[in-house]
């Protein structure tokens, strides 16, 4: 007895808060960090605000409605970083929402460059995979999603001596200045992300010397970080000024409480503001707490400092993101170019004909 086909429709559903709330669930239970949890909620909630403000009777998620929110958020990669990869990650968080719910996917290459992208779908698939298992077939294809190319752009870092005198900058005569003299330079110290900075606490120093720094970094993982002696007196100064209990922040804010993002990077352009007047090279560089991050890299590289020790550093998972520092370290370049020899290429001299010479004779 012959099976008969069964044609699939795209069909139309609504995501409700309970769905949301179902989600979040499943990433609790996967282990995920508050952070991505967070991100993960905050991109699907994006597109729900979008969508209270469509007409009543064309609020259903479909295959035409997500295309339609694409094209007008994201009708080009022009936009800034953060917001791209904000739409991208809800686009990519609605095919999978789709695909498990039975619909089409949308037909679009994904962006390497946002990593987020990937986690989100994997999250999305391994979900669906649970919901429908009829969609286990759809969920191989998605895999096969071909990657998209992009132009990655140089590295920005600082020179020594413009580094120094950011760290220099803030005024030690003030209780927020020695706060961002000691931030900073840890900063330095340490290559770490700002997302770690801001989350140190006291129990996070390795000992009364303050020789070393316990950072917690992306996906919980956690590595140990050596100070200069300069940098841990400088901690060693700061401690008394602030509350010392084990879970207080090492860098609190006016308050008490853990500074923000947005707080260091305020600080960190008004330190860059100033420090123009003496270091003019620092003009036309966007100088964030990341720089600093690629400052520190490539001055370890330049010291000569192995790879992998530098990945161990930075906190990498793979090789190959510290690879990057290699390609736009231009002075490791040139000591490798002096170490080839040049061919010795024989100069064309001009030798001018005869009518020239009497053309130039006649004049």
């Amino acid at each position: 007895m012959k099976r008969s086909k069964i044609k699939s429709k795209n069909r139309a559903f609504i995501i409700t808060p309970q769905f949301i709330n179902r989600f979040e669930a499943h990433l609790k239970r996967r282990g995920h960090t508050v952070s991505t949890t967070r991100s993960y909620l905050s991109s699907a909630r994006h597109f729900i605000y979008w969508m209270k403000t469509r007409p009543i009777n064309d609020r259903r998620i479909s295959n035409k409605t997500i295309q339609f929110f694409v094209n007008e958020h994201l009708p080009d990669c022009s936009c800034p970083p953060p917001v791209c990869k904000e739409i991208k990650t809800v686009r990519a968080s609605m095919n999978q929402i789709l695909l498990m719910e039975g619909v089409e996917r949308i037909q679009a290459n994904i962006d390497r460059s946002t990593p987020a992208i990937e986690r989100t779908i994997r999250s999305f698939l391994y979900y669906a995979g649970l919901q429908e298992p009829s969609s286990l077939s759809g969920i191989q294809k998605v895999f096969a999603i071909p990657m998209k190319r992009f132009e990655r752009p140089m590295i920005t870092f600082l020179y020594l001596e413009e580094i120094q005198k950011i760290i220099e900058t803030p005024d030690s005569n003030t209780w927020s200045g020695r706060r961002d003299r000691t931030l900073f330079a840890i900063l330095y110290n340490t290559g770490a992300r700002i997302s770690e900075i801001v989350n140190i606490k006291c129990l996070d120093i390795e000992d009364k010397q303050c020789t070393a720094l316990h950072l917690h970094g992306k996906g919980r993982k956690h590595r140990v970080v050596p100070l200069w002696k300069r940098t841990s007196k400088s901690i060693r100064q700061w401690l008394p000024q602030i509350d010392q209990n084990s879970h207080s922040p090492l860098f609190p804010n006016r308050f008490g409480k853990i500074m923000t993002r947005s707080g260091v990077e305020k600080q960190l352009r008004s330190a860059v503001s100033k420090a123009l007047k003496q270091c003019p090279s620092l003009a036309g560089k966007k100088v964030s707490p990341h720089t600093i991050r690629h400052t520190t890299a490539m001055h370890l590289l330049q010291s000569g400092v192995d790879l992998s020790v530098i990945a161990l550093w930075l906190g990498h998972e793979s090789i190959t993101t510290t690879h990057q520092y290699m390609q736009a370290d231009i002075e490791m370049k040139k000591r490798a170019l002096n170490k080839m020899k040049a061919p010795k290429i024989r100069g064309v001299k001009f030798k001018p004909s005869k009518d020239v010479l009497s053309f130039l004779d006649s004049l």
